[in-house]
């Protein structure tokens, strides 16, 4: 595999519809991480305290609707 350096040389040499098609992949792989994560994190309870404050705030009238 080649290193950071490497792609990061490769990728200044793409044209530009070919950069923004790569930039669009790589945006959509952190996402698809990101909720993997969250996901995770929540079935494993880290985020259980945060959830609980939520709604305590909802319940107390200290949250707006977006």
């Amino acid at each position: 595999m080649s290193t950071v350096e490497e792609i990061e040389t490769a990728i200044t040499q793409l044209p530009k519809d070919q950069f923004w098609k790569l930039t669009d992949r790589v945006i959509a792989l952190r996402e698809d991480e990101w909720d993997r994560q969250i996901e995770a994190d929540a079935k494993s309870g880290k985020l259980d305290k945060l959830f609980e404050q939520a709604d305590r705030d909802f319940e107390a009238g200290r949250c707006k609707e977006l």
